[in-house]
Parts: C-alpha cells; sequence; structure tokens
C-alpha cells in the first residue's frame, strides 16, 4: 500500500504550470468586481484627474469598460442626488471616494464614507445624495453595463411593485 500524501505525488504545485488557474484579464464575479472597485479607489492616479464638479447637475465620466462592465466616476457637489431609482437589469458596485454620500433604501438611510461601499442585485432601488457641506466623489461599476436607469416616484411605490401579489392564474418564477 502506497502511503504518500496527494502533496508528495503531486510535488509542489507552483512547478506544474497547467495545474494553476490562468489569470483573468477580466473580473466576472461579484467579489472581482468589488476587488476592481476597491483597487481603481486605492489608486488616486485611476480617477482623480479626471474629477469635475458641476454646480448644475452630477458629473460622470466613464473611466473603463470590459466585455459587460463599466466603470463610472461621479462627482456631486453639496446638495446633488440621483433620484429613487434603480440599475435595471445590471448589479452594482458603488464605492464613495472623497466626501460623503447618503443611501436611502426601503431599509433605512445610511451614510457612506471615503472606502464606504455598497454592492447590489438588479433591481435594487435607492436614491444616492449629497447632503453633506463638501463636494463627493464616487465609483460606480456596472456589469452588464448600464443600460437604464428606471426613475420611481417614491420608496413606496417601488415596494408596492416588487411585493404585489401575482395575477390569478399567473405563472410565477
Amino acid at each position: 500500500m502506497n502511503m504518500d500524501s496527494d502533496l508528495q505525488i503531486a510535488g509542489d504545485l507552483l512547478e506544474v504550470p497547467h495545474l494553476l488557474q490562468p489569470e483573468r484579464a477580466h473580473p466576472v464575479t461579484v467579489a472581482e468586481f468589488a476587488g476592481l472597485a476597491r483597487s481603481i479607489a486605492a489608486d488616486r492616479s485611476q480617477w482623480a484627474p479626471y474629477v469635475e464638479y458641476d454646480a448644475t447637475t452630477r458629473w460622470y465620466h466613464r473611466l473603463r469598460t470590459g466585455p459587460g462592465y463599466e466603470v463610472w466616476l461621479l462627482s456631486w457637489v453639496p446638495g446633488q442626488g440621483s433620484g429613487l431609482h434603480d440599475h435595471g437589469v445590471s448589479s452594482g458596485v458603488l464605492t464613495v471616494l472623497e466626501g460623503e454620500l447618503r443611501e436611502r433604501t426601503d431599509r433605512g438611510t445610511r451614510t457612506l464614507s471615503p472606502g464606504g461601499e455598497r454592492v447590489f442585485a438588479p433591481g435594487y432601488v435607492h436614491e444616492v445624495v449629497n447632503d453633506s457641506l463638501e463636494p463627493a466623489v464616487s465609483l460606480h461599476v456596472y456589469f452588464p453595463g448600464l443600460t437604464e436607469m428606471p426613475m420611481h416616484e417614491s420608496m413606496h411605490e417601488s415596494l408596492q411593485a416588487r411585493c404585489a401579489p401575482a395575477a390569478p392564474g399567473a405563472v410565477v418564477a
């Protein structure tokens, strides 16, 4: 009977390149997209030169695209907000780079400070506002890339739409 362990049989796995997973050129999992957002956030040279402020509207700049995703940089002067919305079929990662943003959802309100991150799935309804006295900058990763941003009249309305009972005879998947 052979008493060798798997490690002894295989040897040093780093010496067997065909056993190693190739490094991905682009993120494909939620964790990888969150990691992408954190790595861009940590390197000011990737985003700071592009920041601008506009007193009339939120300013935005697409920083990067890849297969099935987009990375956007947004700036917010005090008082600017997104309005209550969702992101259609896109999931996303929101990371605050500078300043503070307040996010309102059906679960309540939270303040996001630099490094604060929200990961959300399709259909996630929220409103983001800069209600501080200083400008703010945020990074947004959408996968797939953002193709729609439906606006909602009220949180109550969006909750009703998501919680409405199915019509009689309707098939619920």
